[in-house]
């Protein structure tokens, strides 16, 4: 059984699943990088975010002058209402009347300066028998804004006299125009000028100042009936 030998033999080749004309992995080529395109007139995130906070920035700015200026046109706004609102009234007419009809001498303000607004004027001696008390009251608005009101009775209870003179502070005599009225601090903390003659008192007090208040006092004076 002599025989030879097979010597088998192989190219290195064919030891790899990969064929001699097969690419190698390494050596496939590499898909191009495409860089992301905006649509064109479009903006970048970090511009858009840039610009709105520019925008709110802005607006923030502006509100506080929004904010200045409107208070100033309601202000405005304000003062305007209050002088329309304010009535005025002609006190004569009721003046005349307590005259004529009380039995004693009334007296009132006259010849105020005409910053003096009168804006109320009443009496009960429409309703008063032959005899009775009669009271008369007008209200001012003075040059400050502030009341200044006046009233004359012959009835110290009558109530207009009595919300004043009840639980008031004697403070002394003040002059005024040389005749002598009490000064008084009233429970509402008010200035009060009052003087009595005979049985009639005669009362001006308000939240007007003292000076207000002063040139009521020296402008009263008896009224024609």
């Amino acid at each position: 059984m002599g025989g030879r030998a097979v010597e088998l033999s192989c190219d290195p080749m064919c030891m790899t699943e990969v064929g001699p004309t097969s690419p190698r992995p390494a050596d496939r080529p590499e898909s191009p990088v495409v860089a992301e395109q905006l649509p064109a007139g479009a903006s970048s995130p970090a511009v858009e975010r840039a610009n709105r906070m520019s925008a709110a920035n802005m607006i923030r700015s502006l509100v506080p002058l929004v904010v200045i200026c409107l208070l100033l046109v309601a202000w405005q706004a304000f003062r305007a209402s209050n002088e329309e609102t304010v009535r005025t009234v002609d006190p004569t007419a009721t003046v005349r009347l307590a005259a004529e009809r009380a039995g004693y001498e009334v007296q009132a303000p006259a010849g105020l300066p005409e910053d003096y607004r009168p804006t109320s004027a009443r009496t009960d001696a429409g309703f008063a028998d032959a005899g009775a008390p009669v009271t008369l009251e007008i209200g001012y608005l003075t040059p400050s804004g502030e009341f200044a009101g006046f009233t004359v009775s012959d009835d110290a209870g009558a109530e207009p006299v009595r919300a004043v003179l009840e639980g008031a502070t004697d403070e002394g005599t003040a002059d005024v125009s040389g005749e002598p009225w009490t000064r008084l601090t009233t429970e509402r903390g008010e200035t009060a000028l009052t003087r009595e003659e005979g049985q009639v008192v005669l009362v001006v007090t308000g939240s007007a100042t003292d000076d207000e208040l002063r040139a009521v006092a020296a402008a009263v004076r008896p009224a024609e009936s």
